[in-house]
């Protein structure tokens, strides 16, 4: 009995191993390294694409509406994108302004701030730092004499700053200009185009699909699914960037926060960036608010408040609404963050849900990649 049971372990060990693949699985490994540096290679040319299918998502409703009131898809996707940058442009003058304002305040405030640590009286110093005194004393009693027999003639160096040159300035920064004045011209262009096109690229992918009919209903159901999926994301970052500058802008309002519009606004926006935006939102207003009372409890005060409403907004609502559009869990959307934003920065933290429901939608079709989508779900 004894002598049977090694030998099913022994089968079922040997059976085990046989499953394995080594070439398929080295194949596997190489091709992924391979996407991985062809995404951070093609870098400046996938992100202004993305944010481009993300933006006409985003649109394609409105231009729709339009078409129902017989305006012709390309002059609805036009109309659309001027509105777009006419607003853009418009909320930045005033915004421009408050940021001018607060930046003069600062001198102000790092002057108070000198003056008060010199107002207070001296701290007391620790164990450690007491300790490193002494170490130091004994240290330079033991070195004196010895340095003082042959003390080395020491040269005099000046050390000579180079003059600022606007010149040089201008030069250095217009090539970061010209590349993000390039990609902001193209992500306008490429969502044009994909406005105005509506829904060709979605017939042609159902007619490439094949000739049965069950295969092509196959794939209009999965564009159907990717259009859903990316557009109730987009609608749930909406109300989560309301949120936060609804209550950012009241709470700074009780509290006496000047420019509190400005700060709404900023707080909105950064936070469609997950864990970055919250982060600087946070910094930036207690900053703000050491300028403007020149204490720091009121500055610690400030960016509480701030860290408790994107807390909500972060752990509370989006959880609870992305939850009700999409079928990720919570671990594969962490993991996909900081996949994306070790990819692509801020801009692979904004796609990387949205990357993840096309993604999961794809493998829940696909019948070798249906355990992916299993990992990736509830």
């Amino acid at each position: 009995m004894e002598e049977r049971e090694i030998e099913t372990e022994g089968v079922s060990e040997r059976s085990l191993i046989e499953r394995i693949n080594v070439r398929n699985t080295a194949m596997i490994i190489l091709t992924s390294v391979a996407a991985l540096y062809f995404i951070s290679w093609a870098q400046a040319v996938l992100v202004p694409l993305v944010g481009a299918i993300l933006i006409s998502y985003a649109l394609d409703p409105l231009v729709s509406g339009l078409e129902r009131f017989r305006i012709p898809r390309p002059l609805g996707a036009a109309l659309m994108l001027i509105i777009l940058v006419v607003t853009i442009v418009g909320a930045s003058i005033p915004l421009k302004r408050e940021t001018i304002a607060i930046l003069e305040k600062a001198p102000w405030a790092i002057e108070q701030f000198q003056r008060q640590e010199a107002r207070s009286a001296p701290k007391e110093e620790g164990v450690v730092e007491k300790a490193q005194d002494v170490a130091k004393k004994i240290e330079d009693s033991a070195k004196g004499d010895e340095e003082s027999e042959d003390e080395p003639e020491v040269m005099r160096v000046r050390v000579v700053d180079e003059p600022f040159k606007i010149r040089k300035f201008l030069m250095e920064g217009s090539s970061t200009i010209l590349v993000v004045v390039s990609q902001v011209f193209s992500v306008l262009l490429l969502v044009y185009f994909m406005l105005a096109a509506g829904r060709l690229y979605k017939r042609k992918v159902v007619k490439l699909s094949g000739p049965a009919f069950s295969d092509m209903r196959k794939a209009a159901r999965i564009m159907n699914e990717f259009h859903g999926q990316v557009r109730r994301f987009l609608f749930v970052m909406l109300l989560g960037a309301l949120f936060v500058g609804f209550f950012t802008w009241l709470a700074f309002f009780f509290l006496g926060m000047e420019q509190a519009v400005f700060w709404g606004v900023v707080a909105g926006l950064a936070s469609v960036v997950p864990y970055l935006g919250p982060f600087l939102v946070m910094a930036g207003t207690g900053v703000a608010a050491f300028i403007q009372f020149g204490t720091i409890d009121m500055a610690i005060l400030v960016a509480a408040v701030s860290l408790v409403i994107t807390s909500i907004q972060g752990n509370l609502l989006l959880p609870m609404l992305t939850s009700r559009v999409s079928s990720l869990n919570e671990i594969a959307i962490f993991i996909g963050l900081l996949f994306w934003g070790w990819l692509w920065g801020p801009v692979g933290l904004i796609i990387a849900t949205p990357v993840l429901m096309i993604i999961k939608t794809l493998c829940d079709h696909v019948g070798n990649l249906r355990a992916v989508g299993e990992l990736l779900g509830k």
